[in-house]
């Protein structure tokens, strides 16, 4: 199993480019099952969960070609065989109910494993089922699937509200509602990013959807979609990762093609934190101070700090001057990180859901052990200004959502490299 060793005190300096967005090429890999006609997609992050999903639709009977120049792929399901996503695909990866809306909407039904994933708490798909029943569909959960048929001519625009705001949920339900009979209405949808990108492949592709980055999405069925092209939008986490590396360690450091624009509460506490930040529509820019201050933040729904940024911005309070409170909204059981930050030396105290990160005057290097994928980007972070080794076990979590992270950082002066 690999590990990754990492050599604390370096400055980082240089220049990087940030990768597509996991969040995004997932459910838009989903979308290739509404089409008979090819989805060209480029600007795909080379990562575990991405493979996967290929994997699954493969499994499908999804045709994929590869396209390395381009870190794109074609994916054609013109000869999809099956509707079964597969508990031995399933269960490493949440995202993979994302096959079910598109697959109910175009094949009629489907039959798809409850994921698994990061152990960060309960997340339940029940606001996918309930939206996908009021749409007309019958659907049951039988030994761990997820069973669903769509009635007789197909699924029905429907009114949905949400009960809680559901990033996966509004993407399931808004490709299921484009092949839908009428209009389709999702009051509570999620206003992240990745939804918008997810609307505008699907736009390309022949959807009609209006008011998608707002609580409420309108979508208008169509009787068929087509093939199109589309560039997976910026990676804003292994943006904020990176933005919190160079803080930590008093950089000063450019990433390319990205954009400040989708990570305005991230960039906000970091200035906050006594950083300069700067750039345009395709890069970012920080320069940061010898010694930070301690930043207070709560995670909640975009467009507030996104909880995917939570355990980086505490990494980077361990060494700030001051004490921050940090209080996480959206899952029951995010502070996993915070017991191997301690082993570092960070001074933190955890109450319920809320955690107080006293800063002090420096880390440690010591052997510690990733929980959960951006639990591992803390370690990855707090490791890059401990004193001496620091040794990270379990880094497939990291595998997950960040492209060769031990490059990127290299090219950036930090002393860090995988060991197997």
């Amino acid at each position: 199993m690999d590990k990754l060793l990492i050599q604390g005190g370096n400055r980082l300096e240089g220049e990087i480019r940030i990768s597509g967005a996991k969040n995004a090429a997932l459910p838009i890999l989903c979308a290739s099952l509404l089409v008979r006609e090819p989805l060209v997609l480029t600007n795909l992050p080379h990562l575990n969960d991405v493979a996967t999903m290929i994997r699954l639709l493969t499994n499908m009977g999804v045709a994929s070609t590869l396209d390395g120049a381009e870190a794109g792929v074609t994916l054609d399901a013109n000869g999809l065989t099956e509707a079964v996503a597969p508990y031995e695909l399933v269960k490493t990866m949440r995202a993979s109910i994302l096959v079910l809306g598109p697959l109910v909407a175009r094949w009629g039904e489907a039959k798809v494993s409850l994921p698994g994933g990061c152990a960060i708490g309960a997340r339940p798909v029940d606001q996918h089922i309930k939206g996908l029943q009021a749409m007309g569909a019958e659907v049951h959960v039988e030994a761990g699937y997820i069973h669903a048929k769509a009635p007789a001519g197909g699924l029905k625009g429907a009114r949905i509200c949400t009960d809680m705001v559901t990033v996966t949920g509004t993407e399931n339900l808004m490709m299921a509602a484009t092949l839908a009979n009428g209009e389709t209405i999702i009051e509570n949808a999620a206003c992240e990013p990745e939804v918008v990108d997810l609307a505008n492949c699907l736009i390309a592709m022949g959807a009609k959807i209006e008011g998608a980055g707002t609580d409420i999405i309108r979508i208008q069925g169509v009787s068929a979609l087509h093939g199109a092209e589309h560039a997976v939008m910026p990676d804003r986490i292994e943006t904020g990762t990176f933005l919190c590396a160079a803080a930590i360690t008093g950089g000063n450091v450019v990433l390319q093609g990205t954009s400040a624009t989708y990570l305005e509460a991230v960039t906000a506490k970091l200035v906050e934190a006594g950083c300069t930040i700067g750039g345009d529509a395709h890069c970012i820019t920080i320069q940061a101070p010898s010694r930070l201050k301690s930043v207070s933040f709560r995670t909640a729904p975009y467009p507030a700090f996104p909880t995917d940024m939570q355990a980086q911005l505490m990494a980077v309070n361990c060494l700030a001057e001051g004490t921050a409170i940090i209080k996480e909204t959206i899952f029951e059981n995010r502070f996993m990180h915070a017991v191997e930050l301690m082993r570092l030396g960070a001074d933190i105290h955890i109450d319920g859901n809320s955690a107080a990160v006293k800063g002090v005057e420096k880390l440690e290097g010591a052997i510690v052990m990733a929980t959960d994928l951006r639990a591992s980007a803390a370690l990855v972070i707090a490791g890059l200004a401990a004193q001496g080794e620091t040794l990270i076990e379990r880094i497939y979590h990291l595998d997950r959502g960040y492209e060769r992270i031990e490059e990127k950082l290299a090219r950036l002066g930090a002393s860090v490299r995988r060991v197997r």
